[in-house]
């Protein structure tokens, strides 16, 4: 029930992470320029007109750049300097540009700063990596092989889940790094060795919501999906036909390691997507499963890769092209090539793309951002963690599960790089 760090490392870019790279179209005001009488202007049009600005910079430069764009408006005057004491411009902006609707810090000012310096040292790989532990004897049986394979993760803002073989589901501290809590599903009859192996959770500080490979079994055709009331409990619709080619396969995943038949993800306004290696659908999870979206890639899916966040998702096909779209329209966002390897597996968060390869961590930059698709390798992560069972990112951690039963973290918040001094003036 201990942790340890490992590493600490930092990317030698160019880049100061406050958005300076794209920040050359937003300069400050110029002192030697007349300005108009900017001091009748009402505060909430200035309020209105700093958030735009701020805005705007965000989708064309990417969202680093927005605290510069501000910091310029701030620049103008007296009174305007003053709207940034407005803590419903900071809510606003904190949702628009970083997609948080509830507070970690005490004011929506704190926030946006702290998402600012994190998205910072996401881009310039300042983070903290660490191997996390938990009671060997906190098994069942210590003589069954996979009571130490972990085979699935999610986070949340203060707790990483960990899903393993034999069914339990551990719960971390991000904090403290420690572990909390072991869940365990009802004893039942199984149906292979890997029937009750943890193959989907969901987790909110609240609540935690977790699925064994036989209650989600894609194995009978026509019934590809469940879809479950989180208030209720209650078991709201079954049906598709995803799955139903792969469905001889799917009954082989409960006694052997196979590839993966198809992975679901929820986006950020009830509904899902899901994919197998030859099929792409957005369903609605409010109305009986309703096909919003579906499609037939002619270069397959790498089933392993494919993974959603808000409302983009990320495929990466047999020809090792990764292609970030919108969940509402399906429009392209932005590609990046990815090197063909055994054992790919991937995920994004809301700035950036990562694919394990060979034990090595790659990630690509998917903002949108002006008119820009192809996007370039940015780094990897120092630590070679050998095969990877799972992966999974969010704005301020990496975590990932290794073929020898580690589990690793990367805490991109744990300190602070160059970009921290754009903050202070914000």
């Amino acid at each position: 029930m201990s942790s340890s760090s490992s590493s600490s490392s930092s990317s030698g870019n160019s880049g100061n992470g406050n958005g300076g790279v794209y920040g050359g179209e937003y300069e400050g005001p110029s002192r030697s320029r007349p300005r108009a009488n900017n001091e009748a202007w009402p505060e909430h049009f200035v309020e209105a007109l700093a958030a735009q600005v701020a805005i705007d910079a965000s989708r064309i430069f990417g969202r680093l750049a927005a605290a510069q764009a501000i910091v310029n408006v701030f620049q103008v005057c007296r009174t305007w300097r003053a709207v940034s004491s407005s803590d419903l411009l900071w809510h606003r902006l904190s949702r628009r540009i970083w997609g948080r609707t509830h507070l970690l810090h005490d004011t929506w000012h704190q926030e946006y700063i702290y998402r600012h310096r994190t998205a910072g040292n996401f881009r310039n790989r300042i983070t903290t990596h660490f191997t996390l532990h938990y009671d060997p004897a906190d098994v069942d049986d210590p003589d069954d092989p996979d009571a130490h394979t972990c085979r699935c993760l999610a986070l949340s803002d203060h707790y990483l889940a960990c899903g393993f073989a034999d069914g339990a589901v551990r719960l971390f501290d991000l904090h403290t790094r420690l572990h909390s809590r072991t869940f365990r599903p009802e004893p039942r009859d199984r149906l292979g060795r890997f029937s009750r192996a943890v193959s989907g959770i969901i987790i909110n500080d609240a609540r935690l919501i977790f699925a064994t490979l036989d209650g989600l079994h894609a194995g009978v055709p026509g019934r590809a999906f469940h879809i479950w009331d989180g208030n209720t409990e209650q078991l709201t619709f079954v049906g598709g036909a995803l799955t139903d080619p792969n469905s001889v396969l799917a009954w082989h995943t409960l006694a052997e390691l196979t590839e993966l038949v198809g992975r679901v993800r929820v986006t950020n306004h009830e509904s899902a997507v899901a994919c197998t290696s030859q099929r792409l659908m957005v369903f609605d999870l409010r109305n009986q499963g309703v096909i919003l979206h579906q499609e037939e890639p002619n270069r397959g899916i790498i089933v392993s890769c494919f993974d959603v966040w808000n409302d983009a998702f990320v495929v990466v096909n047999n020809r090792g092209m990764g292609i970030v779209r919108r969940v509402s329209t399906l429009q392209e966002v932005c590609r990046f090539n990815v090197r063909l390897q055994r054992g790919l597996i991937g995920c994004i968060n809301g700035g950036y793309a990562l694919i394990c390869a060979g034990g090595v961590i790659r990630v690509w930059e998917i903002e949108q951002r002006g008119g820009e698709l192809l996007r370039e390798y940015l780094y990897s992560l120092r630590e070679r963690i050998g095969e990877v069972n799972a992966l999974v990112a969010d704005d301020r951690h990496v975590a990932a599960s290794s073929g020898d039963g580690s589990i690793h973290l990367w805490d991109f918040g744990a300190q602070w790089g160059r970009h921290f001094e754009i903050c202070s003036t914000i």
